[in-house]
């Protein structure tokens, strides 16, 4: 009996042989040029064409929008109100100046309510800290639809380019990142389980240890490091698929995993990082500082944890091309598969990596003030805004401690006059003053006035320090 195929069974082999060949090609043309390090120019030629069709679709809702006499919405990438940075002091002070009277005397005066009334609406309108945990908006669209806040004037043509681009990415794009993603762990889980019974050969040879430390975005960020060398990973031992993947790391090289009861014991934590940093063999510790993810625009408070070490901290700047796909991971609004599902159906995940000079901690510098110097380099080069306030705050409230050291700024105001007046004393009363308060109580003078601003937020960090330390493959 002759053996032969239906119509249908036909076309089904056909469509099938087409399509492994296709995925099996294009997994070809992925996988082999990032193993060796090459680039055949596909992904530039990817991008630069995606900003082209960005570009004429920004420019058809425009004339769209201009023919129906309507405005297209701009977000206000600074912020929709003009601060000036001035100190409570001098506003205040220009507040009074501006008044019909003026007092001599140092007390308060109801024109000084109108300062608290502002600022306290201006956060409210324009609050620079919790805009930074939800994504970035854009001037133009992407052709995303959660990304897209001028639906009402997309085109006829619009409508067939964005139902291309969605056959594209969840018909293309999605299965071969899902296949790349799969194939990825499986190789991971598979060698590094291998290379776990491989005894360490004279090429292992010692090098100097570090802590590198970089701004924190989404959980890719630890794979985007990984592509230019091995790092020694700190965190929470997990379950599930991220535990399988731990347990297989460690087999591969030494990892700092803690128990859910060990992450907030500091010292503990410290003991460790020594411990690790002070063996030269072992490659350096990849930690970010902020505790949590932001959301690509700023770099928020580093924990003083990793600066206390005492070892060389080598900064790194990661800053992600918004037009092409959100990497911001919103832990509060999207669970961890979600979130995966939203970066693979994406255009592109487009970074820039800058790996600063070593920095190292100068002499008389403590360690806050050393980590805020690397989170400014860090914001610099990054283009990213640097801002003093911990990343806690995502999930919690302002401590009444930041609250206090407000009022005692402004009871600085209020006496401030009268502490003048006391500097103009003759010295020899200042010096008897002096002897009489070191007989009483060893205490330096600037235990008795209140801190600036600065010293505030390094205050809150202490004590956010005392909480617990940074978790890198945890968001907070």
């Amino acid at each position: 009996m002759g053996w032969f195929l239906l119509p249908f069974d036909n076309l089904l082999c056909i469509v099938l042989g087409i399509s492994f060949t296709v995925g099996f090609s294009s997994l070809l043309v992925i996988v082999v040029p990032a193993v060796l390090g090459v680039s055949i120019g596909i992904r530039r030629l990817y991008m630069k064409s995606l900003l082209k069709v960005f570009e004429w679709a920004t420019v058809r809702m425009e004339r769209g929008a201009k023919e129906k006499n309507q405005h297209l919405y701009k977000p206000y990438s600074n912020g929709i109100i003009a601060k000036e940075l001035s100190s409570l002091e001098q506003e205040i002070q220009e507040l009074r100046a501006s008044g019909t009277t003026l007092s001599s005397e140092p007390e308060f005066e109801m024109a000084d309510i109108m300062y608290f009334c502002r600022r306290g609406v201006e956060s409210i309108v324009d609050d620079e800290v919790t805009k930074r945990f939800s994504a970035q908006e854009l001037e133009s669209w992407n052709l995303l639809t959660r990304s897209n806040f001028n639906a009402r004037h997309i085109s006829l043509r619009l409508s067939v380019l964005w139902g291309l681009g969605l056959f594209i990415r969840y018909g293309f794009l999605l299965p071969l990142r899902v296949t790349l993603a799969a194939s990825g762990i499986g190789l991971l889980v598979v060698l590094t389980t291998i290379v776990g019974f491989i005894p360490s050969g004279c090429e292992n040879k010692p090098k100097n240890g570090g802590i590198c430390v970089a701004n924190h975005t989404t959980p890719i960020d630890v794979i985007i490091l990984a592509n230019d060398g091995c790092y020694s990973m700190v965190g929470q031992i997990h379950g599930g698929l991220i535990g399988v993947v731990q347990r297989a790391m460690v087999k591969s090289s030494p990892h700092i995993w803690f128990e859910r009861s060990e992450v907030k014991d500091r010292h503990l934590v410290a003991e460790r990082l020594s411990n690790h940093v002070a063996d030269k063999t072992k490659h350096p510790i990849l930690i970010f500082p902020e505790g949590t993810c932001i959301n690509n625009t700023s770099v928020m408070m580093f924990k003083k944890g990793s600066f206390e070490i005492g070892c060389t901290v080598y900064p790194v700047a990661i800053k992600y091309d918004p037009r092409f796909g959100d990497a911001f991971w919103n832990s509060s609004k999207f669970g961890m598969v979600n979130y995966l599902l939203r970066m693979m159906s994406s255009w592109a995940i487009v970074c820039s990596v800058w790996y600063l000079p070593p920095m190292s901690r100068e002499e008389g510098e403590d360690a806050v003030q050393f980590a805020n110097r690397v989170k400014a380099a860090i914001a610099t080069q990054g283009g990213l805004v640097d801002l003093l306030w911990d990343g806690g705050l995502k999930r919690g409230k302002v401590k009444n401690t930041f609250k206090e050291e407000q009022q005692k700024l402004y009871s600085k105001v209020l006496v401030g006059d009268q502490e003048d007046q006391g500097e103009d004393r003759p010295q020899e009363d200042e010096e008897e003053e002096l002897e009489e308060g070191d007989q009483n109580e060893d205490r330096p003078l600037e235990d008795y006035t209140p801190r600036p601003l600065e010293d505030c937020s390094l205050r809150l960090q202490e004590e956010e320090e005392e909480r617990g330390s940074e978790t890198p493959m945890k968001d907070q």
